[in-house]
């Protein structure tokens, strides 16, 4: 699954490659099927909130148009894993970098998807509380606050892509050229950890949900988000506990969404949208439900699926 970035006009969407993934497991780069041998990666980095102020020097002054549709681009930087990771043509460092630098296929796959559920008056924004798990260049949670989400909170692993890229991006699209620096929406955060300890910073339900076919849950409205976004975040399958946890706990029950994005498989690391799709059938707690596939050529099967509380 080894996305190049888009390299877009005003009137093309992005172009991506082959499939695959490029490892590393010490900063030097090797394409393959599964991690080099050598010692574990380090201990996943704390949770931690990243403040707007934080944007990095190295984000880059350079800006490039991703088409929605005939009346909507949303504008992204270009940041190179070499000047911020010191790794070259690698897409995924275990416990380093977990690929936020790229711009992958199903972060346009989403946003096109809630662009025709608008359309359709199967979604409504305005207002909502959003968050962006994996959120890399930000773009779907972007389109949630051009839409009029009231919050939107992006997360990702690592502090540094948001401090490059999700920041940039977010200013350029959601800010208003005004002397206050006025945002279009309520309010934007950004969070950097892993899925283990995001709970605790996150907007997270009054106590954590134990809703399953066999278990039972007091009659309690929990005020978490009203939606959470995510793509490409399901490719290992080591992750997907803790992914499938964290969803848990801060989804608004009993009205919450969830829109997810990816691969079918993520061939060499052994997640994709299917493993995901088993975890949630088997708690039992969610409804599924295929929203597209899509199967252009570029690389395996993608899909986007909505999950509810049942």
């Amino acid at each position: 699954m080894e996305d190049t970035e888009a390299k877009n006009t005003t009137t093309t969407a992005p172009t991506f490659a082959s499939p695959l993934f490029s490892f590393s497991s010490s900063g030097g780069a090797s394409l393959g099927f599964g991690f080099d041998s050598g010692p574990p990666p380090p201990p996943p980095p704390p949770a931690v909130e990243v403040l707007l102020s934080e944007e990095s020097p190295v984000a880059t002054a350079s800006l490039e148009p991703v088409v929605v549709d005939d009346s909507l681009s949303i504008y992204k930087g270009r940041v190179s894993t070499s000047d911020v990771f010191e790794v070259k043509n690698s897409d995924l460092v275990p416990g380093k970098y977990e690929g936020g630098l790229k711009l992958w296929e199903g972060s346009l796959d989403l946003v096109k998807t809630l662009n025709s559920d608008i359309k359709n008056d199967r979604l409504l924004l305005e207002s909502k509380h959003v968050l962006e798990l994996g959120c890399g260049h930000g773009l779907p949670g972007i389109f949630a606050g051009l839409k009029g989400a009231g919050l939107i909170h992006f997360q990702d692993f690592n502090a540094e892509v948001l401090k490059c890229l999700t920041i940039p991006n977010v200013k350029v699209n959601l800010f208003k050229e005004s002397s206050e620096g006025t945002c279009t929406s309520s309010s934007v955060g950004f969070f950097a950890g892993d899925w283990s300890e995001m709970d605790k910073l996150l907007l997270c339900g009054a106590a954590e949900q134990d809703k399953t076919t066999s278990g039972k849950i007091e009659d309690k409205t929990y005020h978490g988000y009203d939606i959470i976004l995510m793509a490409e975040t399901v490719y290992a399958l080591s992750s997907l506990p803790n992914l499938y946890r964290l969803i848990k706990k801060c989804l608004h029950y009993p009205g919450g969404v969830i829109y997810m994005a990816g691969k079918k498989h993520y061939f060499g690391v052994g997640g994709g949208t299917r493993q995901f799709l088993r975890l949630v059938e088997e708690d039992g707690a969610m409804q599924p439900e295929l929203l597209n596939d899509v199967t252009d050529g570029s690389s395996n099967v993608r899909e986007v699926w909505k999950f509810s509380f049942k």
